[in-house]
């Protein structure tokens, strides 16, 4: 795209596409006006005001169009008063996006980790050979691990959506533009009949029906919103930190701690976020419980912003996830209109409102700072810390952050009281967790178990204990285990004490006949790709990495040395780079070479 476009106008289309989100412009649009010149007229407190309507309005020229042209770009840069290098710096960071025209209707199929082991290559063989290379392209992760291959369509004026259990000719007809859409399978062998018991995250899926708020409050929905406004702010902060609950996004940092600093915070406003922008390979908890018990995310959210002082809340969701954003935007506009949300909640005297970020296909926004560019309206790159989000979040305001796991975790405890939470698990790891079971695995899917449960309980539930090569924990910034390992207790402890991590609850079995150097190295390039390329440790070791690998397989796994680079390469990053991308971009290369897991059959 030429740089030099402030003469290009929009089509009639993409105009109203964007006035239809923005409003109709308040003065005439003058197309011979320099930029400088509207920038002067429109003042910088009001570009600064609307900048956060930049990626919102990218997606509705994308959704409705299809891609994003220089002149609607350009009406973009002009209504929200944005130096069009910036917008164009925005529009190009994000892979779901399209600054060049393609056609209405691209299919983009997922060759990572989990997609791999159920066909994924052979499909994108099979793709390569009968379809046009301008109506498909690879993909990362698509958050649908339990049921690849996955393939999702972007649709020019239409709904996108997801074809799970892809073959050739499913991705064909959904490129034709056939009406029917399959059902995907389950995801939560737990709740199929016979149902298990004890249940506590999951205990609505397949019960309460997720558009039905009565059906939400029948199955116990807003009785720990009552119990919260009963308690205080104070009282809600003490259950959290009584209940020992840790973030369950990866980092385990203790969310009363987080809460109590918001709260006390002296400037205002507050925020509350919910990452929901879980790229994670192999990760899919998020997904489920936003498709299939959103109201409970809804509640969450208003609990955290009574108790935190906020009157605005944020949910940001992956880009791919367009089931779980109907479901939840549906659970926001029906409790704003029941009185459960907005300017007087359950006549509380009370106001939270609760707004939808979609991204657009960043793994890097699932970082939290990244995550508040994003919303800004500026590329989703991390922040350095300190300061914290604590102290200096969204908009530079105090902001509490959770995942979407965590959150609904505090329906439980304010609801029973933190020391019952606590209850359960070990000292260190209280509560239940979700745990993403893929692979090779008679029963893939999202399985809710207490923390302590060994990794061998938790294999036998989903039907694999046998024929076992290697087993990923905590997704592609994880770790790689053997097999004499999955006597493991799954807490936060137990597995940091086998030089293992939780990571986003991700549990990945490859089997014997697993190609494990194709899954390393499709991890060092997604690592690769995914590096926002801010800093220089995690922009250039990210590649050098891969590089590394690749000679090590040339070599038929002798190392030569290679190990050692890797080594220092992942301790410059770790040490280096700005946010945990570069952290742990190299943990799973790491933790295979280590258990010689690239070995030569000669050696192995």
């Amino acid at each position: 795209m030429d740089l030099h476009f402030l003469d290009a106008t929009p089509t009639d289309e993409e105009r109203a596409a964007l006035d239809n989100l923005l409003g109709p412009p308040t003065e005439p649009d003058e197309p011979g006006e320099a930029l400088e010149e509207h920038v002067i007229r429109g003042g910088w407190q009001a570009a600064a005001s609307r900048r956060h309507l930049l990626l919102p309005a990218l997606h509705a020229v994308q959704g409705d169009i299809g891609w994003i042209s220089q002149g609607a770009l350009n009406y973009i840069c002009r209504r929200l008063t944005v130096p069009p290098a910036e917008a164009y710096g925005v529009a190009t960071f994000y892979s779901l996006l399209a600054t060049e025209k393609r056609p209405p209707r691209v299919a983009h199929v997922c060759d990572d980790i989990a997609c791999k082991l159920v066909g994924a290559d052979e499909l994108c063989a099979t793709l390569e050979k009968t379809l046009d290379a301008d109506s498909w392209r690879r993909s990362p992760c698509l958050g649908q691990c339990e049921r690849g291959p996955a393939v999702m369509f972007q649709l020019a004026g239409d709904e996108d959506w997801v074809l799970t259990a892809a073959t050739a000719d499913g991705v064909r007809q959904g490129l034709e533009g056939g009406s029917e859409r399959p059902t995907p399978a389950p995801s939560t062998p737990q709740t199929a009949e016979p149902r298990e018991e004890g249940l506590r995250i999951l205990r609505r899926v397949g019960v309460a029906d997720p558009t039905s708020l009565d059906e939400y409050r029948e199955h116990g929905g807003y009785v720990a919103l009552r119990r919260a406004i009963s308690l205080g702010s104070d009282g809600i902060i003490r259950e959290i930190k009584d209940s020992g609950l840790r973030g369950r996004g990866g980092a385990a940092f203790p969310m009363g701690i987080k809460w109590d600093a918001v709260a006390k915070a002296p400037v205002r406003p507050h925020y509350v976020v919910c990452n929901a922008d879980e790229s994670e390979p192999g990760t899919f908890k998020d997904r489920v419980l936003m498709e299939e018990d959103p109201f409970a995310i809804v509640e969450a959210m208003t609990i955290a912003c009574f108790a935190s002082g906020s009157e605005r809340g944020y949910i940001y969701i992956r880009g791919e996830y367009h089931h779980a954003t109907h479901r939840l935007q549906n659970a926001i506009d029906i409790a704003t209109r029941r009185g459960f949300l907005g300017e007087d909640v359950m006549g509380e005297g009370f106001r939270v409102d609760l707004e939808i970020r979609r991204g657009a296909g960043a793994y890097i926004c699932g970082e939290e700072t990244a995550l508040f560019n994003s919303i800004e309206g500026f590329r989703g790159e991390p922040r350095n810390k300190p300061p914290f989000p604590t102290q200096v979040g969204l908009f530079g305001k105090p902001t509490v952050v959770n995942n979407v796991e965590t959150l609904v975790n505090v329906l439980d405890i304010v609801s029973d009281g933190g020391p019952s939470f606590a209850s359960i698990g070990s000292k260190d790891s209280t509560g239940p967790k979700l745990f993403c079971v893929s692979g090779d695995v008679a029963t893939p899917g999202l399985y809710e178990v207490p923390f302590g449960t060994t990794l061998r309980e938790l294999l036998e539930k989903a039907g694999s204990t046998k024929s076992i090569q290697s087993i990923l924990l905590g997704g592609a910034a994880g770790t790689f285990i053997g097999a004499d390992e999955i006597d493991v207790p799954l807490t936060f402890e137990g597995t940091r004490a086998i030089g293992a991590s939780l990571g986003s609850g991700v549990v990945m079995v490859f089997g014997e006949k697993a190609n494990l150097t194709d899954i390393l190295l499709r991890i060092a390039e997604f690592f690769r790709d995914e590096s926002c390329g801010q800093c220089v440790p995690c922009r250039v070791g990210t590649v050098r990495v891969e590089e590394a690998l690749h000679r090590i397989v040339e070599n038929d796994g002798r190392q030569n040395g290679e190990v050692e680079l890797i080594d220092e390469l992942a301790q410059v990053m770790s040490d280096a780079s700005i946010c945990g991308l570069g952290h742990t971009a190299a943990s799973a290369v790491q933790s295979a070479l280590s258990r010689n897991l690239l070995a030569p059959k000669d050696d192995a």
